[in-house]
């Protein structure tokens, strides 16, 4: 646990500082049963005294009283701290995790041919001008009403989203995910119980005045959706598709893509969520990375894949895979869809739990983003754009958005 917390790059002391918690809770509980056992071999006692030797009893009596109340408030004490230290631990980084930070990534994969707009001819705009000239996208009414990193999608943005929704749901129910609707509104168990008011707490928007959190993702309520619950074995793996609206502060990242809807506040997300036996968890991670590969195939994109290390692997992941998709204007790759293996961090946490056969065990979670909307209307925009400022639709995504093939610049 030292290892992984060093790993990361988290606070190394908070793993001591719970083994000192969970020893005071362990020698309390000693201490007060010790007591609990003296005060009821006393009870029995007293009824047969009588006199000095009965007042005597009752003065020891009365004296255990205090002993055990204070050992019992140590424990509850000693317990509550040493669940507080846990809850600031992160899982534990899978051994063939890269160390390092946000940059020290392995590539493992490079899929797809990038465009070479020179060669054709002419050079590529961005996404926020072509939206713009598509009548697609609305960003300085967007900060007009809700502030900067706010937008509108409208017209053939508004329809290339819901074509993207649909595409996406459809391939994740044709490979076996039950299609959710989740709330966007969670209560404070769940949003911790999945990871995400430790390091991630800064970018959570939270309801003080309801006790709620805006989830920043549909992993949450789809994590915690068997909550406190006792799966059967053979139920599993149980496969969610959720699609939710997901809110973001983005705090710390000011000055970093504020152009255009790449990094925004509010957006819209298709997410994969699998509940799997410990034992199947690598298993399914590579599932889930092998479908997102097929949807950034499918809508024709150039991408790479990446072993995330492990200073950015975020508190809940003992492994992260990205697929980061070419941007031209940027002359980068950037994260478009990701996929963690959990393991039984989130279900431990959460109290989800699986029998099999008389074993009743913790089971794993994993989740992975199938379509972040913005980010892949950034990538579709940009990759499928044409001399004359159209762009041409996939013909994944055709039948989804009306058989139609471009699309074209409105008239102002």
């Amino acid at each position: 646990m030292r290892a992984s917390q060093r790993a990361r790059g988290e606070d190394v002391d908070v793993v001591d500082a719970l083994l000192s918690a969970d020893e005071r809770r362990r020698s309390s509980s000693v201490r007060f049963d010790e007591l609990r056992s003296e005060q009821k071999a006393l009870g029995k006692l007293i009824p047969k005294a009588a006199g000095d030797e009965k007042a005597e009893l009752l003065k020891k009596a009365a004296e255990l009283s205090a002993a055990v109340k204070a050992a019992d408030a140590e424990q509850n004490e000693a317990a509550a701290e040493a669940q507080q230290l846990l809850l600031r631990i992160g899982n534990l980084v899978h051994p063939d995790v890269p160390r390092g930070g946000e940059d020290d990534f392995v590539v493992l994969e490079t899929v797809g041919t990038r465009r070479d707009f020179a060669a054709e001819g002419f050079e590529p705009k961005d996404h926020l001008e072509l939206g713009q000239a598509l009548g697609a996208i609305d960003v300085e009414r967007g900060a007009k009403v809700s502030g900067s990193r706010f937008y509108y999608l409208t017209g053939v943005g508004a329809l290339l989203e819901l074509a993207l929704v649909n595409a996406a749901i459809a391939q994740a129910t044709a490979a076996g995910f039950t299609p959710m609707l989740t709330p966007a509104l969670v209560k404070p168990r769940a949003m911790e119980g999945t990871g995400f008011l430790g390091q991630a707490s800064q970018d959570v928007y939270y309801l003080d005045k309801d006790d709620y959190y805006l989830v920043g993702t549909s992993e949450v309520p789809l994590a915690a959706y068997h909550m406190d619950e006792i799966v059967e074995a053979n139920q599993l793996p149980l496969r969610y598709a959720g699609f939710s609206p997901c809110f973001r502060r983005e705090a710390g990242t000011y000055g970093k893509d504020t152009r255009g809807i790449f990094r925004v506040h509010q957006f819209d997300k298709v997410e994969m969520f699998s509940y799997v036996a410990p034992e199947d968890a690598e298993a399914e991670h590579a599932r889930l990375l092998e479908w997102e590969k097929q949807w950034l195939t499918s809508l024709e994109l150039p991408f790479q894949v990446i072993d995330t290390a492990t200073g950015d692997l975020g508190a809940s992941a003992s492994r992260k895979f990205d697929c980061e998709a070419w941007i031209p204007t940027q002359g980068k790759y950037r994260e478009l869809t990701s996929t963690s293996n959990c393991d039984e961090f989130q279900a431990r946490r959460l109290s989800i739990r699986m029998r099999d056969g008389k074993n009743v065990r913790p089971l794993a979670t994993l989740n992975g983003t199938l379509c972040a909307v913005p980010r892949t209307i950034v990538a579709l925009l940009e990759n499928h754009q044409q001399a004359d400022g159209s762009v041409r639709v996939p013909e994944a995504l055709r039948p989804y958005l009306g058989g139609r093939e471009l699309l074209e610049p409105v008239n102002k």
